[in-house]
């Protein structure tokens, strides 16, 4: 990790919750190819020729200050109107399911895959695990990002501490929550399962942040709700996944690592519950479908500190369908309610093709407002 350029110590500062003259600027991801060129001030083209570097330039050319999740091919999936994959999958209109040759055509179907294949699977991994061999691969692999960033964009922690999540994308949202529904205890036991694992990848990953000295922030990212709440009933997830989520999180819990937690859709059911199980902030926030952000940003860790917030421009909304001055607006709102420390700005999530450039430019313009000049 560097400390040595203001942008990079300025991210540092924020994630201490040390009080700072800007708020920094956490990653953009642009995914229209044009805009990602006119940022970074290259010739049209350029981001398919060298994806990597144009969208590094792009970054950079904002004045993005921590970068998380690093997806710098992730916009080659996107054309100028939007997603241009063909690949079908579990959850995006395959025919048929097959996993390990077997068919997922019902939740009797899931159950059979878990109980032969996963469980088995899972078990297996426990007993094998290395502790020393996943410390280094998270030291490398975050080393090897960071010296890719440069010096000027500080590599903030994403994905390699792990918790139970539900198994939708392998067995197609219909038979994976039918089975939720009717097997609660197979339910349970992969969640107990996956924890197991989890336990031992999280050891690992607190001995990574401690002899690394890594960035202290890691983003938890998996996708429990939608418009409505929780895609299950909050109370199951009481009973069968919270205190296995609590159980494989105590590793990190022990560090002095700031776990936040990605947002989509309405979580605000889910928000008390993950403060108590050791989340110290929250990024991705969907206004409009009830994520209070306000409340939020008054709520405390459970030991009673203010919370780390990456707060954003919506991109579902504001950015797409707003005005420049809804774009300034949004921003002036997000910085004066925000926590006074610890608080990023950037958008709620990945800006997709077709927003007026008119609002990307307010919205760089603003980032480099409060970069420089912070809250006054």
């Amino acid at each position: 990790m560097t400390t040595e350029t203001p942008t990079v110590r300025l991210a540092l500062d924020t994630i201490l919750h040390k009080p700072t003259r800007g708020i920094p600027t956490w990653m953009i991801h642009i995914m229209e190819h044009a805009q990602i060129e006119r940022i970074a001030g290259v010739a049209p083209g350029a981001y398919k020729r060298h994806p990597e570097q144009t969208y590094l330039a792009c970054q950079r050319a904002i004045g993005v200050c921590m970068i998380d999740q690093f997806i710098p091919d992730n916009p080659l999936t996107m054309g100028d109107r939007g997603y241009e994959g063909t690949t079908k999958g579990a959850t995006t209109g395959a025919d048929r399911v097959i996993l390990d040759g077997m068919v997922i055509d019902s939740p009797e179907a899931v159950v059979r895959h878990m109980e032969q294949v996963v469980f088995p699977r899972l078990q297996k991994a426990a007993a094998e695990f290395d502790e020393d061999r996943r410390t280094r691969e998270i030291i490398d692999g975050e080393a090897a990002i960071q010296q890719c960033l440069g010096p000027t964009i500080l590599k903030g922690g994403f994905d390699f501490v792990r918790f139970p999540t539900f198994a939708y994308g392998d067995y197609g949202y219909a038979n994976y929550f039918m089975a939720y529904a009717l097997y609660p205890e197979v339910m349970e036991r992969h969640f107990a399962l996956q924890a197991d694992v989890a336990l031992l990848n999280n050891r690992a990953a607190a001995r990574a942040y401690a002899e690394a000295k890594l960035a202290p922030l890691h983003r938890l990212d998996y996708d429990m709700a939608d418009s409505r709440g929780t895609l299950v009933d909050i109370r199951s997830l009481d009973r069968m996944w919270f205190p296995h989520v609590a159980r494989c999180l105590e590793p990190m819990r022990k560090t002095n690592v700031r776990m936040i937690w990605h947002c989509d859709g309405n979580l605000m059911q889910m928000v008390p519950r993950l403060l108590e199980v050791g989340i110290k902030g929250f990024q991705g926030f969907q206004y409009e479908d009830g994520m209070d952000y306000e409340a939020i940003c008054r709520m405390k860790t459970k030991d009673g500190e203010d919370l780390t917030i990456i707060a954003g421009v919506s991109v579902t909304r504001t950015l797409p369908y707003g005005t420049p001055d809804d774009v300034r607006r949004e921003l002036a709102w997000l910085v004066d309610n925000g926590p006074k420390t610890g608080l990023f700005l950037g958008c709620s999530s990945s800006v997709t093709p077709g927003v007026p450039w008119e609002n990307i430019r307010t919205l760089i313009r603003g980032l480099a407002h409060y970069r420089i000049r912070g809250a006054s």
